[in-house]
């Protein structure tokens, strides 16, 4: 009898976890597609809306602020809280050059035990430190890792933002990371949809955020050569999904072959 409290006593606290842990598994691209295409990003079939995580970077995020004026793209960039009071003038410039601020939480963390009051605390400092810079309240969450448990769900709804993920990304915070493979990885599996990139390696490989500049220009021109436009998640239209909305991009390959079709004026 004695050994039945434990194991009584824990059953309450292995649910409490399942309950805390399980929308987590909307990190799984096949989950979030099928029962919430809003949160994965799925939005207008014509347009693509490009994101950064994990900034703001004071060596890097100002590299890709040049790069997408020269591109003439505007962009969401998830930033962290903790880094935004370190780097107020990066998210400022962020901000004034046209681009979306959004959050990404007050740090990168990963939330495997429950500690909802701790989450709201948080999200609200993160939110609070982007408005206090910018100006702007945040419209938009991702959290770190993509991990949206049930308690940074509610915190999100607390502090008035929309949780989003993502359709397709670039695996852009590995070592082998270039911006052929960049390219390749985000073009195999996106329609309509949200992509996911870094502007800095704060927790990736080192210099890794080199590969993703590297691969802008040509994920822009094949975008545009499909007829596509590219910008921020306010102009993507994620509030409404397009259910016809079609698989617009298909391989890299291909997108790459129907672009150099047209530049030559063949197709």
């Amino acid at each position: 009898m004695p050994e039945s409290v434990p194991r009584a006593a824990a059953l309450p606290l292995a649910a409490g976890i399942v309950a805390h842990i399980g929308p987590a598994a909307t990190w799984l691209p096949v989950v979030r597609r099928h029962l919430s295409p809003r949160l994965a990003g799925v939005g207008h079939p014509r347009h693509v809306a490009l994101t950064f995580d994990d900034g703001p970077d004071p060596v890097s995020t100002p590299r890709f602020l040049d790069a997408l004026d020269g591109l003439g793209v505007r962009a969401t960039f998830f930033v962290l809280g903790d880094a935004v009071v370190r780097h107020p003038g990066v998210v400022r410039e962020t901000a004034r050059r046209g681009h979306e601020v959004a959050v990404h939480g007050w740090s990168h963390d990963r939330p495997w035990l429950p500690a909802p009051a701790g989450d709201v605390r948080a999200l609200r400092r993160a939110v609070e430190a982007v408005q206090d810079v910018t100006g702007v309240a945040p419209r938009w969450y991702r959290p770190p890792y993509g991990i949206l448990t049930s308690g940074r769900w509610a915190a999100a709804r607390a502090a008035g933002l929309r949780p989003v993920l993502w359709t397709a990304w670039g695996r852009d915070w590995t070592a082998t990371a270039t911006p052929a493979s960049v390219v390749a990885t985000v073009q195999a599996d996106l329609g309509g949809g949200t992509v996911l990139l870094h502007d800095t390696d704060r927790t990736a490989a080192p210099g890794s955020w080199r590969a993703t500049l590297g691969a802008l220009p040509d994920l822009v021109a094949d975008w545009r050569a499909a007829g596509l436009t590219v910008g921020p998640l306010a102009d993507h239209g994620t509030a409404e999904v397009h259910a016809t909305a079609p698989r617009v991009l298909g391989r890299a390959g291909a997108v790459r072959r129907r672009a150099l079709e047209r530049r030559s004026g063949h197709g």
